[in-house]
């Protein structure tokens, strides 16, 4: 037998204890992404539509273009960094620990543990209530991995979090054009699902059955208040020690790089292919917070920037980056890794080619 719905009946308080685990998942999942994010991004959409910004560019402020490389840059952008995403960051860490630990395996892997199309769309759905930028959403995707859920689906929410939240997709609808929110949306839903797709014909559907499953500590007969307090503080501290050092050299390193990344003769002047491509794919391994694409393109336009290249940065800068992609190391194939950042960089390139073709402004 195979199907999780085989799967020996578990006693009353074992399932009791589930539903109660299942329900206070979702009270830190819904409660933390309202304080950290949906009122939040309530009031800014509120703020892009009459005040029409969000602030300023985190990759250069008020001004035009980039500070010179050094200790400095990168001390500045980092600052500004993580100011905008540790609420989310801190969140996406305890969601990834509160997975493992008091989510049922059962329930997880009947939605997301298996490949397809009904698995995929529900990831996709779900993405776009996170909010979250690609870093944060890593966090999440290490703890869902490591529950066991599909490649699939998860790399589906992983890319979906950023690319198809609506906040930001209103956001470039009151900031730059409507027409850019829409091919946003297109191009991020057709990414979003030929990656899912990708992702189960060339590493497999994943399907695990019901007693294939590791048992979650909350499944288990002997499970006490104390021993899932101590799970959960065992998974918590191993995020924490195999994702920050990492994260946070690379989030230094590409801001003081970052003069060079976003050159103004690229950045500013560059109107043809090769300018485009250059900066598809500087987009795909930079990092930004939330929406922090919008004002980047926002300023870059108003420097010079051809739209075709903004449409470009408006696709890539949030779906990955080098640091969201060296977070999810250990939970994705490499290979798959590289496969979603070449195609995040096509994905952009297809953005510019419709921006040019249809002349969109």
């Amino acid at each position: 037998m195979s199907d999780l719905a085989q799967a020996p009946a578990l006693s009353l308080v074992i399932r009791r204890r589930l539903v109660l685990g299942v329900a206070l998942f979702l009270i830190v999942y819904v409660g933390g992404l309202a304080y950290v994010k949906w009122v939040p991004y309530y009031h800014k959409a509120l703020a892009a539509a009459t005040l029409h910004t969000i602030g300023s560019s985190i990759l250069s402020g008020k001004s035009a273009t980039p500070p010179p490389p050094g200790w400095g840059a990168a001390l500045g952008f980092a600052r500004a960094y993580f100011a905008a995403i540790w609420q989310a960051l801190l969140l996406a860490l305890v969601l990834g620990a509160t997975v493992q630990t008091i989510v049922p395996r059962r329930w997880l892997l009947k939605h997301f543990g298996r490949g397809g199309a009904a698995p995929t769309l529900l990831a996709t759905g779900v993405s776009a209530t996170g909010m979250m930028c690609t870093c944060c959403t890593a966090a999440m995707v290490v703890g869902l991995r490591r529950a066991q859920t599909a490649v699939g689906p998860t790399i589906a929410f992983f890319i979906g979090n950023p690319v198809l939240n609506p906040a930001v997709i209103l956001f470039i609808g009151f900031l730059l054009s409507w027409q850019f929110a829409v091919l946003r949306l297109g191009v991020g839903i057709l990414l979003v699902l030929g990656l899912a797709w990708l992702a189960e014909r060339r590493f497999g559907l994943h399907t695990v059955s019901g007693f294939d499953v590791e048992p979650a500590p909350i499944e288990r007969e002997n499970a006490t208040l104390g021993t899932l307090v101590m799970e959960w503080w065992r998974f918590f501290a191993w995020e924490v020690a195999t994702i920050l050092p990492g994260y946070i050299a690379i989030v230094l390193l590409l801001g003081a790089l970052r003069a060079y990344l976003f050159a103004p003769t690229i950045a500013h002047a560059g109107h043809g292919p090769l300018a485009v491509l250059v900066l598809a794919i500087v987009g795909t391994l930079f990092v930004i917070p939330t929406g922090g694409e919008v004002p980047i393109v926002q300023t870059l336009l108003q420097g010079g920037m051809s739209p075709a290249a903004g449409a470009a940065l408006l696709v890539t800068l949030p779906a990955v980056s080098l640091p969201s992609l060296y977070i999810v190391r250990s939970v994705f194939p490499r290979r798959l890794l590289a496969y979603a950042a070449a195609m995040v960089a096509m994905a952009g390139l297809v953005a510019a080619g419709v921006t040019r073709f249809a002349h969109l402004t």
